[in-house]
């Protein structure tokens, strides 16, 4: 029988393997473990030529796997993944755990910051890093643990768990005194807050009021427009107008007062959804309970919008 671990190349030739796969960039993984790019380029070299083949394709400025570095890759990441937790769970004075999360603007303001302090105090001894991009970033290439994605049912990610579903309605604030915006009485004196993208009509003023029995071009008292959704919720929690409220988003405002339910119509459900993915063997006790908490917190979310 073959003494496997004699075998094995040193540890840190494959960490510094996997931290190269992860970024696909030398000089974002030699920031990532602390020393130069040299070291890193070396140690590359050094691995290969312990195992006997290519495992990167340099080209200008980018690097790819060969097919034998992305069958290394998709075998080592994961175990050294699991390695690093199992080696966490034994320093209990040592550094704290860090794990990052990767959300749209509009769902990191609304729906996940609100909800984090509650987390930190449930669990003192855990960091959390939020990354707010409304680009869709590569969780293993830009080192993220776990994202909430906003897409189509139908172009779900892969191994996603559904978080809930994009529902819809009209909100304001209590003090404008909105009860049914498609009222055309309510509607001429009210300002309508729209989000700026048409990329996503099914957000947009037109589309509802079409869908509430409106001609095409009706419109309130003036209209205020915005290219992030977290911007369209302030203007409403400040009065400026009435919004279409994305619930899952809203709610816990809609729930403590703040916003108000500004249409009699039942809620418009999208074809859209909201879910988690998590970075292939991320596993470690601190990523575990902060996705046992996203997914109790989506479950509060679902329970109340339903």
């Amino acid at each position: 029988m073959p003494n496997r671990l004699i075998d094995l190349p040193p540890l840190d030739l494959l960490r510094t393997f996997v931290a190269v796969g992860r970024r696909m960039s030398i000089t974002l993984a030699a920031q990532d473990l602390c020393i130069v790019q040299s070291a890193v380029s070396r140690q590359i070299q050094a691995l290969e030529t312990a195992l006997g083949c290519r495992l990167f394709v340099r080209a200008y400025r980018s690097i790819e796997f060969t097919l034998e570095g992305r069958h290394l890759f998709r075998t080592a990441d994961p175990m050294l993944e699991q390695l690093g937790g199992a080696i966490e769970t034994l320093r209990p004075g040592g550094e704290r755990p860090c794990i990052t999360i990767t959300a749209t603007i509009g769902v990191t303001a609304l729906w996940l910051l609100p909800r984090l302090g509650a987390f930190q105090r449930s669990a003192p001894d855990i960091d959390v890093r939020v990354a707010a991009t409304n680009r869709v970033m590569d969780l293993e290439r830009d080192g993220m643990d776990l994202a909430l994605r906003f897409c189509p049912d139908a172009q779900a990610p892969e191994g996603a768990i559904r978080l809930f579903s994009e529902v819809l309605a009209p909100v304001a604030h209590p003090s404008l005194g909105v009860s049914a915006i498609e009222d055309p009485g309510q509607l001429r004196r009210q300002v309508l807050i729209d989000y700026d993208d048409s990329s996503r009509p099914w957000l947009q003023w037109k589309h509802w009021l079409r869908d509430a029995g409106h001609k095409a071009g009706a419109s309130g008292n003036g209209r205020l427009l915005f290219n992030q959704y977290d911007q369209v919720a302030q203007a409403a929690l400040a009065g400026q107008g009435v919004a279409l409220g994305r619930l899952a988003l809203v709610g816990k405002l809609i729930a403590e007062g703040q916003l108000a339910l500004a249409t009699r119509r039942p809620p418009v459900a999208t074809d859209h959804g909201y879910w988690m993915l998590e970075r292939r063997g991320a596993g470690s006790r601190a990523l575990s309970a902060v996705r046992d908490w996203i997914l109790a917190e989506a479950a509060t979310t679902r329970a109340a919008m339903e």
